[in-house]
Formats: C-alpha cells, sequence, structure tokens
C-alpha cells in the first residue's frame, strides 16, 4: 500500500494521504506505513485520544525542552481544522501556521516535528481525534499559547460564540508573551 506524503512550507511537517480502498462494506487504509518513502518517522512511543463535540478548540499546546514531541495526528470520526504553529526561531516560518482540515472523509495525517504548537477546532458535531507521540507526555513541560492570539490571525472557521475552551485554554499567554520568556 502506498500514501502521498505532500511537503508543506515548513521544514518537517509532511500531510499523509493514504490510499483509502473502498467497497460495499466500508473501507479500509493504513494510517501509518514505516515503510513509506519521502520521510523519516520518530518513533513513536505513546498514542492519545480524545473525543470532542462542535465547537470545542484543544489548542494552542506544546511539550517544552527535552519533553518537546513529534506527532501524527489524524481524524477517526469527524471533521476538525488542524492547525500547527512553527515555534522554531531558527526557521524562516517562525510564528507562521499551518493549518489543514482532518476528517473521516479524507484520511489524511499530519506529521508535525518537534518545535510545533498544536490545536484543532473541531467542526463536525462531534470528531474522535488521535494522535502518536514520540515523547512521553510530562506535565511539568506542558505549555500553551491563545488559540485567538492576534499575532497569529488564525481563522478557526468557527464563530466566536460557539467556541468551547477548557478552563487552562481561556488563560494561556499571547504569543508575544511566549517569545519575551523563552526566546
Amino acid at each position: 500500500m502506498a500514501a502521498r506524503i505532500i511537503e508543506t512550507p515548513f521544514k518537517g511537517l509532511y500531510v499523509i494521504e493514504p490510499d483509502v480502498f473502498g467497497d460495499s462494506r466500508g473501507y479500509f487504509c493504513e494510517t501509518l506505513n514505516l515503510g513509506w518513502q519521502g520521510v523519516e518517522f520518530p518513533t513513536f512511543v505513546q498514542d492519545n485520544e480524545s473525543l470532542s463535540s462542535y465547537g470545542v478548540v484543544r489548542g494552542l499546546h506544546f511539550q517544552k525542552g527535552s519533553a518537546a514531541q513529534s506527532k501524527l495526528v489524524g481524524v477517526a470520526m469527524g471533521r476538525v481544522l488542524d492547525v500547527a504553529v512553527d515555534l522554531r526561531p531558527d526557521e524562516p516560518t517562525f510564528g507562521q501556521h499551518y493549518e489543514i482540515e482532518l476528517s473521516d472523509q479524507n484520511h489524511r495525517r499530519l506529521l508535525i516535528p518537534r518545535g510545533f504548537a498544536h490545536g484543532f477546532a473541531v467542526l463536525s458535531e462531534k470528531a474522535l481525534f488521535q494522535y502518536k507521540c514520540d515523547n512521553f507526555y510530562a506535565p511539568q513541560e506542558e505549555d500553551g499559547i491563545a488559540w485567538n492570539d492576534p499575532e497569529l490571525s488564525i481563522d478557526w472557521r468557527l464563530p466566536a460564540a460557539d467556541v468551547i475552551l477548557s478552563e487552562r485554554d481561556k488563560s494561556r499567554q499571547s504569543f508575544r508573551e511566549w517569545k519575551e520568556k523563552s526566546l
């Protein structure tokens, strides 16, 4: 089986479009194959899954320092707008974001290297979001940036009145505050 590995303008950030084989019974596709050509996958050590309803925005999250994580993300049910923000100061894409719709219909995956903040917004009634990580979660190294930071200017494709956030995500720092503290 094969997949299309699509380079983005961001170093190390790839869109993966697997071949999908469907018939009257449903479909089959590979969501990861370490033999796919065109990308080197990290060694994943943890799989996570979250179920969210329409309007939920999770992010923008990341792990700091030696706890940083690469992620392979996708959607098993529903539809989300997935966003990765480049936090690598030495890259020309620093402070820019990449967005892509991931769904159970397009079967796309996004490979996000270390050094990115990540978040998603649920655009369907419900979404089952899955991600593989190459480093274990370390709560003491968790950090985040405000989902609606004006400098990042992300269009989450949701009316502001519909956005549902965790208490923690309601009080995240701005991108500017993160830069002043971290760089």
